[in-house]
């Protein structure tokens, strides 16, 4: 009997197996729904579906950077076991290939990757046994960037004018461990440095202090809040005077910046 799509998508909705193992399971069952379910578990395929509900907590963040393309993917898995299996290494930089080569697009393209590598993390995780996820993958078309990796853990791709593979290394580094939110003043929100400002005023030591005084204060407050959260103005942790990362990287316009940690709380 003919197959429909719409038989196929309900036996991959069950069973979390590739499109075209659904449809072979289908045909060879006759559309028979039950036995097609049936013999996906017996080859294996079906386990996916089983774990997919599974809390992914460990996992890695591979980075690729060469030939105009830098690449960053989040793979997450349940086990820091299993995050250095070396089947799901040589998945991971295998996926990294794959999204330089059959890829095009600039920016965020994790919807698209994990459409394409359906059928191989099923198999993986037949392999390998646990849930595993594509989170998160970006993808940039660019040939001035830097990648950072502290082990894995945390994965910085950042792009600008003026870099070179030292400094875009050592930017990363400091991303990496500063952590900022914007890249200069200008790109903070007027109502977030408005809340700031509210903030600082409040606080008891501006209590009776006349205006002028109170502006000069906040001010002051300000730009120190800048230090943490922009990373022109944060201390460039590679010099030993602490001189902002803007000083110590003149020639460097920084363009834009991910850095991701595994498995961390995304906003939104």
């Amino acid at each position: 009997m003919a197959i429909t799509a719409a038989q196929v998508k309900q036996l991959r909705d069950k069973t979390g197996a590739g499109m075209m193992d659904c449809k072979k399971a289908l045909t060879a069952a006759d559309g028979d729904f039950e036995l097609a379910i049936e013999n996906l578990r017996k080859a294996g395929i079906a386990k996916a579906a089983k774990k997919a509900d599974r809390a992914t907590t460990e996992g890695t963040i591979v980075l690729r950077s060469a030939d105009g393309v830098s690449v960053a993917a989040e793979v997450l898995c349940e086990t820091d076991f299993v995050a250095k299996n070396e089947r799901f290494v040589d998945y991971c930089q295998a996926l990294l290939d794959r999204i330089v080569s059959d890829h095009s697009e600039d920016g965020e393209i994790g919807e698209a990757v994990r459409a394409a590598e359906t059928e191989r993390i099923g198999a993986l995780v037949t392999n390998v046994g646990e849930n595993i996820q594509i989170r998160r993958v970006a993808r940039w078309n660019t040939d001035s960037a830097g990648t950072y990796s502290h082990g894995g853990r945390i994965g910085v791709v950042v792009e600008g004018t003026g870099l070179n593979e030292e400094t875009g290394r050592q930017l990363g580094m400091q991303i990496a461990a500063s952590n900022p939110t914007y890249i200069t003043p200008a790109d903070v929100p007027a109502e977030l440095i408005a809340k700031e400002k509210e903030i600082a005023a409040a606080q008891p030591d501006l209590a009776n202090k006349p205006a002028n005084i109170i502006d000069k204060i906040l001010i002051g407050k300000i730009s120190k809040w800048y230090t943490e959260v922009c990373l022109t103005k944060q201390p460039w942790i590679h010099a030993e005077d602490k001189s902002s990362v803007e000083k110590a990287l003149k020639g460097v316009t920084i363009k834009r910046f991910i850095r991701w940690s595994v498995g961390e709380e995304l906003e939104g």
